[in-house]
């Protein structure tokens, strides 16, 4: 599973796009590099549908969108985006989206303008074609990620398990329908904590890299249950690091600081004693409003060792490496403020 982008963690309004069949949306992969999530051989235009040329399953195309989930593995069905029901979007209301638009955010990440910079100038670039990045969780455009979604130079697959408005591919992230060594980038911004099982995920995003391709992901750590049910797993910088032990490491560290851990944590202490939708909405803009001036104070200390300690969340930056880091090597990179 994967979900879309961004540092503010809270839903937004699901794509509306009516159902299609046939053309496959102007920004879609390559229907020929495409891959059965079951068996990995290649799919084919079969009437409105794409087939697998080996196991022969079916896979819809809904709005110009592949639909590539292997239901026997994901916690989605195809039925799902058949029917349009959401998936990790909900609807929500359009005073509660105005509210969102208008009012200061608790979440800050001032990492991700300069990481995306680095990550595109570490990222390979191809004679023969242009560079090829997979975004998982795509849907939506991530915090800081403009230079890279605008550059003419990058071949882009948005994928997601939402048809949002950015989705050129659904798929899952534990099966990533492509073929070794397709992509030259990958990139999981709060992705992460959002998958059954991120180990596999990450084994996947190190199959579909080219030798010198790079991973860049942004993971929470202090922060609390966001995307309702869809919503898993919290990392400490070295179990971040870790699961990226198959990647050398190019730059990571704190994507968000103690403050905007701290202002979460008391929005969340607020609506722990409320039930009713009204009093938990207005406890989220009390949080917005008398809280927004915390995220600032991590300008100050995201570069202390203690921060290490008690950040939101991590970044991790790397090139894919025929070396895995042991465990050994690992707990010698702790700088945290014991």
């Amino acid at each position: 599973m994967n979900r879309p982008n961004g540092t503010d963690l809270s839903c937004a309004k699901p794509c509306t796009e009516p159902q299609g069949t046939g053309q496959l949306r102007s920004r879609a992969p390559a229907r020929e590099h495409l891959r059965c999530p079951r068996c990995s051989s290649p799919v084919r235009q079969s009437g409105p549908d794409l087939e697998c040329e080996g196991c022969l399953s079916r896979y819809p195309i809904v709005a110009g969108v592949p639909i590539l989930i292997d239901e026997s593995e994901s916690i989605f069905s195809i039925s799902d985006f058949l029917q349009h029901r959401p998936t990790y979007f909900q609807q929500e209301s359009k005073s509660r989206r105005v509210a969102k638009d208008v009012l200061p955010s608790i979440s800050n990440n001032p990492r991700a303008k300069q990481n995306y910079a680095t990550f595109l100038a570490n990222l390979p670039r191809r004679v023969e074609r242009r560079a090829r990045v997979l975004i998982v969780g795509g849907g939506i455009a991530g915090e800081g990620s403009h230079e890279l979604l605008t550059n003419p130079e990058i071949e882009l697959v948005e994928s997601d398990v939402s048809l949002a408005p950015r989705t050129t591919l659904v798929c899952d992230a534990h099966s990533v329908p492509f073929p070794d060594g397709y992509f030259d980038g990958v990139v999981a911004q709060a992705v992460l904590e959002h998958v059954l099982d991120p180990q596999r995920c990450v084994a996947e995003f190190h199959r579909v890299l080219a030798p010198d391709g790079l991973v860049y992901a942004e993971t929470p750590f202090c922060l609390q249950v966001h995307g309702r049910q869809y919503d898993f797993t919290r990392y400490t910088r070295l179990g971040h690091r870790r699961l990226f032990r198959g990647f050398a490491e190019i730059g990571a560290g704190p994507c968000g600081g103690p403050g905007m851990a701290l202002a979460w944590c008391c929005q969340y202490f607020l609506l722990s004693w409320l039930k009713s939708s009204w009093a938990r909405n207005a406890a989220r803009v009390f949080s917005r409003l008398g809280l927004f001036w915390l995220k600032y104070l991590d300008l100050i200390l995201m570069d202390e060792p203690g921060a290490l300690d008690a950040a939101s969340g991590f970044y991790f930056l790397g090139r894919k490496s025929a070396t895995v880091l042991s465990d050994r090597d690992l707990l010698r990179l702790y700088r945290g403020g014991e």
